[in-house]
């Protein structure tokens, strides 16, 4: 047994696809640990049999952390300026309290930019185009970096829109608000939580160390053929259509920078690397089995 698995899981950012996670790890007779910031969180956690620790990333002083042989990092990055320094104080935080073997940050698909329709894969140059997504590209250099400085191995995951039970878009389909027509929408990626949540274990487990990989099920659409297959799948009717140009005007700047990137995520060296199999390969298997309609 690695010293790896002998020591703890600590899960960075532990929500809903930390909390599936460490279920996981506990189903195999790991101890978990959770870093939340909130009191509703760390309700959550205690309630999954997660031990909790409550924590503001960007605080001064930060909680003594238990020493765990595999780390996870799942936050978020913080919302100003073109570094991520929530993650470079974290990362000097581990070596007072215990350097990990194995480190996996959870990145973005955003670090690639526009790529106008193209498929890509994982030597695509990184543009971003948004300071959300240069703040992704300065954490993954950060812990590429510390990794490499402190003899711990690392993989880092480039993820695009996470689906699933209880994250799908049933409340924009009821609102009714206009989505794009289909020959001027871009491309869109996404990823079933279930199987990003075998995707992050599997990998820690047996991904070959300094590991980048897009995590997507390799399907990729758009935005206006998922909101109709949602509709199609619920009853319920189909959002107006809209040109670009009115969507300028009409839909609010977040949902127009996520608009304005067009890519279609190749996912081949995960799977081949890893032997993964996908349980959610396409976007209709997932949205049935998250409504219950399987």
């Amino acid at each position: 047994m690695s010293d790896a698995t002998q020591r703890g899981v600590l899960i960075i950012g532990c929500g809903d696809t930390g909390r599936r996670l460490a279920a996981a790890y506990r189903n195999e007779g790991r101890q978990v640990t959770g870093v939340v910031r909130s009191d509703a969180s760390v309700r959550a956690l205690t309630a999954a049999g997660i031990r909790p620790v409550r924590c503001d990333l960007d605080a001064g002083d930060l909680p003594s952390l238990p020493s765990s042989g595999t780390v996870f990092y799942l936050a978020p990055p913080v919302d100003v300026g073109a570094d991520d320094v929530r993650i470079e104080r974290l990362l000097e935080h581990l070596e007072l309290t215990g350097l990990p073997t194995r480190f996996l940050y959870m990145s973005t698909t955003g670090v690639y930019g526009d790529c106008e329709g193209r498929w890509i894969d994982e030597d695509e140059p990184l543009k971003p185009s948004t300071y959300r997504a240069q703040r992704r590209i300065s954490a993954e250099q950060a812990v590429q970096r510390w990794c490499t400085d402190n003899g711990i191995e690392w993989e880092i995951l480039r993820v695009p829109a996470i689906y699933g039970p209880g994250r799908l878009l049933t409340e924009r389909l009821k609102s009714g608000m206009p989505t794009v027509r289909p020959e001027e929408c871009s491309f869109t990626n996404r990823i079933h939580i279930d199987d990003l949540v075998t995707v992050c274990h599997d990998v820690m487990a047996r991904a070959p160390a300094g590991s980048v990989y897009n995590v997507s099920d390799g399907n990729p659409s758009t935005i206006t053929d998922y909101l109709f297959l949602l509709a199609e799948l619920t009853g319920s009717p189909k959002p107006p259509l809209i040109s670009m140009q009115e969507a300028e005007r009409m839909l609010s700047p977040s949902i127009m920078s996520f608009m304005k990137e067009s890519k279609r995520i190749r996912n081949e060296k995960l799977l081949k690397e890893t032997g993964i199999q996908l349980r959610y390969p396409d976007l209709r298997s997932g949205l049935k089995a998250s409504l219950g309609l399987e």
